[in-house]
C-alpha cells in the first residue's frame, strides 16, 4: 500500500503540483500587484476590527483562529522535522518560498469564497471551493469532484494524521499507551464537533493564539540562548538550497519537493481548505477581499513564524544526522529537550496535543461544509461524517506513521489540483474584487461591496448575502 502511494506522489508532486502551485502563485502574485508585501501592513489593520460578528456569521478573527486551528498543528512540528531530515536544511527554504506566494494564493480563493458564499438552513453562512466552482464557473460537477477529496483529506485522512501525531508525542514523552490516547481523543473530538461550525469557531478563538504565543515564547528563548550560531544557520539553509552538493544526483528534486510538500501540508496555500473558514465569517469591512487579506496573514503567521520557529528548535540542536531514524514528532521532541532540558519534549507533547485537537475540529467543520454543498446544502447525513472522522481518529492513534503520511500527500494533491484551476478560471473576478477594494480604500472610505458594481459576479452571487443593509 505505501509503495502504490508513493508511486502516484510521485507523478502529482514531481509532475504537477510543484509546478502548478509555484506558476499559480507566481501569476496572482503578479496580477494582484505583488499584493502580500505592497499591502502585508494592511492585513494588520483589517484584523483590528475582525472581532465584529453578527448572527449570519462569525467574526474574521474567529474564521481566522479557526483556519489555523486547521493549519497549525502537525505540519508545524512534525512536517517541519521530515522536510529538514529528508530534503535537508534547504527544504526550509521552499517552505519560505511556497509561503511568500502561497499568500497571493490564499488571498485569491478566501476572496472568492466570501463572494460566493451563502446560507444554510440554519442562516448561517457556508462556503468555500465547491461552492465558487458551482456559481462562479457553473460547474457542479466540479465542486462535487473537490468536496469529495476535501470529505476524504480532511474529514478522513488528515485527522488520522493528526490524531497519529498526538499519540506519539504523548507516548515518548509520558509513555502513555497509544490505544488509550485514541479513546480519549475519540471521546473528546465527539464532545466539541457535536456542538456545530459556532462552538468550534469559539473554542479555536481560545486554544490557538494562547498555545501558538507560548510555542513562538520557547522557540524565542532557544533563539536568544543561540544568538551567535545563527549566522551560521541562516547559510546553512542558503547554501543547502542552492548548493552545488545538493544540485546533484537527484538530491535537489527531492529537497524542493519535500519543501512544497509539507509547506503546503502546513499553511494549506491554494489547497481550498482555509477558504471553508473565510467562507463563514460576517467580515469587516464588509467587502469579499477583506476577507482575504485576513487569510493571507493566516499563511505567514503559519509558516513564516511557527514553521521557522520549530525549524529554528531543530537546527540549533546539532547535527541533522543525529535524528536519523526517527520520527518527525520525536525529532523536535528530542532537538527541544537539547535546549531547555527533559521538559522540552513534554512540553511540545503538550503544544501537538493541543494544536492537533484544534486541527481536529477545525478539518471535521470543513468537511461538514462540503457535506452540505453535496446534499444541497442540507445536514441529513452529517451525523454518519461524524461517526466516520471519530474511527478515523481511533485508526491513526494505532497506525503506521509513514501510510497516513503518503495518503495524506495523496488527498492533498488531488484536492489542490482541482482548487487551483478554479481559481485560475476565475482570476478575473478576484483581480476585479481587490482592485473595487483597494480604490476604496485609497479614496479614504471604509471598503463597503456593491455587488452591482461588478454585474457578471452580480448575476451569479446568491440572492440576499450581499444586499446592503
Amino acid at each position: 500500500m505505501l509503495e502504490l502511494f508513493n508511486s502516484i506522489n510521485g507523478v502529482l508532486w514531481g509532475q504537477i503540483l510543484v509546478y502548478l502551485l509555484i506558476g499559480t502563485g507566481l501569476y496572482f502574485t503578479v496580477r494582484l500587484g505583488f499584493i502580500q508585501i505592497r499591502h502585508f501592513l494592511h492585513t494588520f489593520t483589517v484584523m483590528r476590527n475582525s472581532r465584529k460578528s453578527d448572527k449570519e456569521g462569525i467574526s474574521s478573527f474567529q474564521a481566522l483562529s479557526t483556519s489555523l486551528a486547521a493549519r497549525v498543528g502537525t505540519g508545524n512540528l512534525a512536517g517541519v522535522a521530515i522536510a529538514i531530515t529528508v530534503g535537508g536544511a534547504g527544504a526550509i527554504f521552499w517552505m519560505w518560498l511556497i509561503a511568500i506566494i502561497g499568500m497571493a494564493t490564499s488571498f485569491a480563493e478566501s476572496t472568492l469564497a466570501q463572494a460566493y458564499k451563502v446560507h444554510d438552513d440554519d442562516g448561517n453562512f457556508r462556503g468555500g471551493p465547491a461552492y465558487y466552482m458551482e456559481r462562479g464557473l457553473n460547474a457542479r460537477w466540479m465542486g462535487s469532484l473537490f468536496a469529495i477529496f476535501l470529505i476524504i483529506a480532511f474529514g478522513l485522512v488528515f485527522n488520522a494524521v493528526q490524531a497519529n501525531s498526538i499519540t506519539a508525542a504523548l507516548h515518548e514523552s509520558f509513555q502513555m499507551d497509544k490505544t488509550n490516547v485514541g479513546i480519549i481523543l475519540f471521546v473528546l473530538s465527539g464532545f466539541v464537533i457535536f456542538t456545530g461550525i459556532r462552538g468550534i469557531a469559539r473554542l479555536s478563538e481560545k486554544i490557538v493564539p494562547f498555545m501558538a504565543m507560548a510555542y513562538l515564547l520557547i522557540a524565542f528563548y532557544v533563539v536568544v540562548i543561540n544568538i551567535a550560531e545563527i549566522p551560521a544557520i541562516l547559510k546553512m539553509i542558503f547554501d543547502s538550497a542552492f548548493g552545488w552538493q545538493e544540485a546533484s544526483g537527484g538530491a535537489f528534486g527531492v529537497m524542493v519537493m519535500t519543501g512544497i510538500k509539507r509547506g503546503l501540508f502546513s499553511n494549506e496555500a491554494g489547497m481550498g481548505s482555509a477558504a471553508n473558514a473565510a467562507a463563514t465569517a460576517s467580515p469587516y469591512p464588509p467587502h469579499p477581499a477583506s476577507q482575504g487579506y485576513v487569510q493571507m496573514l493566516g499563511v505567514f503567521i503559519d509558516t513564516i513564524v511557527i514553521c521557522t520557529a520549530t525549524a529554528s528548535i531543530i537546527l540549533l540542536s546539532g547535527g541533522i544526522e543525529s535524528f536519523s531514524g526517527m520520527g518527525g514528532v520525536e525529532i523536535t521532541q528530542r532537538a527541544l529537550d537539547g535546549q531547555v532540558g527533559s521538559w522540552g519534549g513534554e512540553f511540545v507533547a503538550i503544544a501537538l496535543m493541543f494544536f492537533a485537537f484544534t486541527s481536529i475540529i477545525a478539518n471535521y467543520s470543513y468537511a461538514e461544509t462540503n457535506l452540505m454543498f453535496l446534499q444541497h446544502k442540507h445536514s441529513h447525513g452529517v451525523n454518519a461524517l461524524r461517526i466516520a472522522v471519530l474511527g478515523m481518529i481511533m485508526f491513526g492513534a494505532t497506525q503506521s506513521n509513514e501510510v497516513i503520511w503518503a495518503l495524506a500527500d495523496v488527498s492533498m494533491g488531488l484536492m489542490a489540483i482541482v482548487n487551483l484551476i478554479a481559481i485560475l478560471l476565475l482570476s478575473n473576478e478576484v483581480v476585479k474584487l481587490a482592485k473595487d477594494y483597494n480604490m476604496q480604500l485609497d479614496a479614504g472610505k471604509v471598503p463597503t461591496f456593491d455587488r452591482t458594481k461588478i454585474p457578471e459576479l452580480d448575476r451569479k452571487i446568491e440572492p440576499g448575502v450581499w444586499e446592503k443593509k
